[in-house]
């Protein structure tokens, strides 16, 4: 029997697990409201401060493994969901006076409030929560360092600002402004905020003997253990019930093929542009920037690129992206997209599946490249320029060109605020939201620096095709589209 510790890893993965196990069964309808009850048994409490509760975090996630909003009657299509029962024991208070406040005479923290939220107690200045409006101003002017910030983890690294909380203290993600990048749920401590999941369809549609096609994205690589390769990635898919799996660096190699068409008529007509493969960014150009919209990209990603070039021989296809980036959840469900993934999977979603069904990945040393070094290295920061500019050189272009090569949203945020002022002195600029690429996204089963030295060693046995080697032998195989 599946159990769980205090590690919220194990939590989310507890869940995952069970979900997937019933639905490869076919018993999850029926057995679903006992989840809770199964993982925690008894009635001492491990990781809240009741059982009662644990076991309503448990059944809210079982809710976002099947696909659904943790509560019911929500209606926002937001890819990353709240669960509020886990966000109730989040601290509230913002600023908090600590011990090392010296009662000073010159009370430099209540004059700097202009809310009358600070009074001087017997032991401290005390700050009243009711009247606090978090501005700062009394963490700024105390010369003892005395007052602390206690921001939310998921509010501080929101790249955004669109995170905020109710008047009971749970946190609220603004629809309008979220670009599901996914850092709020990397970085809350309480695991409170999650990505909904597609398992159960996925399980499903293989139940149903559906032709369901894997998508693995590069960043893949080196995440499921020293020494496995695409091709035993393959093997263990097929053995999940795939019916077969693609690289995504086929796409990559695609789309860096058509980016640097347009990268090259945009830079002899003086215009600037940006790539368009991270979903995170392209929604932050959209959402936060939309003057700068036309500029983005028209050449569609590296996973709807792989989606329709299987499609295009394949109608009957179900495409499953299968990555470490909660933003392709979002792109999946842009219905302006067409021919995209059918749905996504990060890579937890995908060890928690087979570990359901009990399978392990073996290190064979399968060989499977179906892209180029250059596709394989777009989950890399800089690897999206490395490969269009790789695919200019191909095609004969000599032309100096300067790319702003953007990594980590912060980086993003300070490119396209340059662009729009009209400052940037590049010609393109390639955003990636996750710092280090997408190899460090959120559905990550290990860190960029973790998988590093497994991938440099895989990637180092690549043979040496080239960017339009790929393309050429997709265009052999069947036409499809690149633009959206």
């Amino acid at each position: 029997m599946l159990t769980i510790t205090s590690d919220i890893n194990d939590v989310k993965q507890a869940v995952l697990c069970q979900v997937a196990k019933l639905a490869f069964e076919g018993t999850l309808e029926e057995k679903r409201d006992d989840i809770p009850f199964e993982l925690l048994p008894g009635q001492k409490p491990i990781f809240r401060c009741c059982v009662y509760r644990e076991r309503e975090i448990i059944r809210q996630r079982v809710r976002l493994a099947e696909g659904k909003y943790p509560a019911a009657g929500l209606k926002n299509r937001n890819i990353v969901q709240v669960l509020d029962s886990a966000c109730a024991e989040c601290p509230i208070q913002r600023y908090v006076v600590t011990d090392n406040c010296q009662k000073c005479l010159g009370k430099k923290c209540m004059n700097a409030c202009k809310f009358g939220a600070i009074s001087i107690g017997r032991d401290k200045a005390y700050i009243d929560p009711d009247k606090c409006r978090e501005c700062g101003k009394c963490a700024q002017s105390c010369p003892y360092n005395a007052i602390s910030d206690h921001q939310r983890p998921c509010k501080k690294s929101c790249p955004v600002n669109a995170i905020s909380t109710d008047e009971n203290g749970i946190v609220t993600i603004d629809d309008e402004k979220c670009i599901h990048c996914g850092a709020c749920i990397k970085n809350c401590p309480f695991g409170a905020l999650s990505d909904i999941s597609f398992i159960v369809p996925v399980i499903k549609a293989i139940r149903k003997g559906k032709p369901v096609y894997a998508m693995v994205a590069p960043a893949a690589e080196g995440q499921l253990g020293p020494g496995v390769t695409m091709g035993d990635l393959r093997e263990a898919l097929k053995e999940l019930g795939f019916t077969d799996m693609y690289e995504v660096a086929l796409g990559a190699d695609l789309t860096a093929e058509s980016e640097a068409e347009e990268w090259m008529e945009a830079f002899r007509n003086g215009e600037k542009k940006t790539t368009s493969c991270c979903p995170a960014f392209v929604g932050m150009v959209k959402r936060h920037f939309p003057q700068l919209s036309e500029m983005i990209s028209t050449t569609v990603s590296p996973m709807a690129a792989t989606s329709r070039y299987i499609k295009a021989q394949l109608p009957e296809a179900v495409t499953v992206f299968i990555g470490p980036c909660v933003a392709k959840k979002s792109e999946m469900l842009d219905e302006n997209i067409e021919g995209s993934a059918d749905y996504v999977l990060t890579l937890k979603e995908l060890e928690a599946m087979l570990e359901a069904k009990g399978i392990s990945v073996q290190a064979s040393g399968a060989h499977l490249q179906q892209g180029s070094i250059y596709g394989r290295r777009f989950a890399h920061a800089g690897g999206v320029t490395e490969a269009v500019l790789q695919a200019l050189k191909e095609k004969g272009m000599e032309e100096e060109i300067k790319v702003c090569r953007s990594n980590g949203a912060k980086e993003c945020k300070k490119a396209l605020m340059l662009l729009k002022s009209g400052r940037l002195p590049e010609h393109f600029i390639e955003g990636m939201a996750c710092e280090g690429g997408c190899v460090n996204g959120p559905g990550s089963l290990v860190t960029e620096a973790g998988s590093k030295k497994v991938r440099d060693a895989l990637q180092a046995k690549m043979d040496d095709r080239r960017v339009t080697d790929t393309v050429n032998e997709c265009e052999a195989a069947c036409s499809y589209r690149m633009h959206r």
